[in-house]
C-alpha cells in the first residue's frame, strides 16, 4: 500500500486540521491512553540512541501525520520533503503512531487507519520512551531529532520552544513553518557530504528515483 493510494481513499473523508486537533486531544486526555506503550520495554532499550542529534532526524507529531494523510495541504508539503529524501529520518514511538492511527479512526475508518500504520511503520524508525512522556518530545530525544513537526500550539508557542532549547536541541514548527525553512539542499552536505544531487525517492511510491551511484557523484 503506497501513500498515493492512502491518499485516494482518505479523500473521501471530509477531514479538517480542526477536527484532528480536537480527535488527538480527546484521546490524550482520556485516562489511561497511551500509558501502556512501550510499557514493556527493557530500561536499556529506553536509552537515547547512540549518537548525535541531527536535523535530518524528525518527529512528526501524531497531529500532523493524520492530517498529512486526512487533509494535506501543509502537512502534506512538509512530510512529501522528507519522504522524498532516504537521507532524512522519520523517528516516531508506537506510542505516538498509536495517537496518530487512533485519530484517522475516528475521523475515518479503522482499515485505512490499520493500513496508513503499515506504511508508516515501513518507513519510520522507531523509538522507545517511557509510558506517560509525550510522544513528539519523547521520541524526540530517545531518537536524536533535532526537528519535531506538530499542530499543537502548547508545542510551537514562543514560551514553549524557549523552554525547550533549554533543555533539549530541538525546534517545534507548524507544519507550514518547517516546509519553508527546511531546505534539502543546504542540509545534504552537512549530512551526506557532497553535493546535493536532488530528490531521490518518490514522495508517494517511496520508490527510489536514482541509484546510489547517481546519489553521490
Amino acid at each position: 500500500m503506497t501513500f498515493v493510494d492512502l491518499f485516494e481513499r482518505a479523500a473521501e473523508y471530509d477531514a479538517t486540521e480542526d477536527a484532528v486537533c480536537a480527535a488527538l486531544a480527546d484521546r490524550r486526555s482520556s485516562p489511561g491512553n497511551g500509558d501502556e506503550s512501550d510499557a514493556g520495554a527493557e530500561d536499556d532499550d529506553l536509552s537515547p540512541v547512540d549518537r548525535e542529534p541531527s536535523p535530518a532526524r524528525v518527529v512528526v507529531d501524531a497531529d500532523a501525520l493524520a492530517a498529512d494523510l486526512l487533509v494535506g495541504g501543509a502537512a502534506r508539503e512538509a512530510l512529501d520533503a522528507l519522504r522524498a529524501h532516504s537521507w532524512t529520518t522519520l523517528v516516531a514511538s508506537d506510542a505516538l503512531l498509536d495517537d496518530a492511527a487512533a485519530v484517522v479512526s475516528a475521523l475515518a475508518d479503522a482499515d485505512l487507519a490499520a493500513d496508513w500504520r503499515a506504511a508508516v511503520e515501513a518507513w519510520r524508525e522507531p523509538v522507545a520512551h517511557p509510558a506517560g512522556d509525550h510522544p513528539a518530545l519523547a521520541s524526540a530525544y530517545r531518537g536524536a531529532a533535532m526537528q519535531v513537526v506538530s499542530l499543537d500550539p502548547s508545542l510551537t508557542g514562543a514560551r514553549t520552544a524557549a523552554g525547550l532549547r533549554d533543555r533539549l536541541p530541538v525546534s517545534v514548527r507548524e507544519p507550514r513553518a518547517f516546509a519553508t525553512v527546511f531546505s534539502a539542499e543546504s542540509l545534504y552536505p552537512e549530512v551526506v557530504g557532497g553535493t546535493y544531487p536532488g530528490p531521490d525517492r518518490d514522495p508517494r511510491s517511496m520508490i527510489p528515483t536514482r541509484s546510489d551511484e547517481d546519489q553521490h557523484r
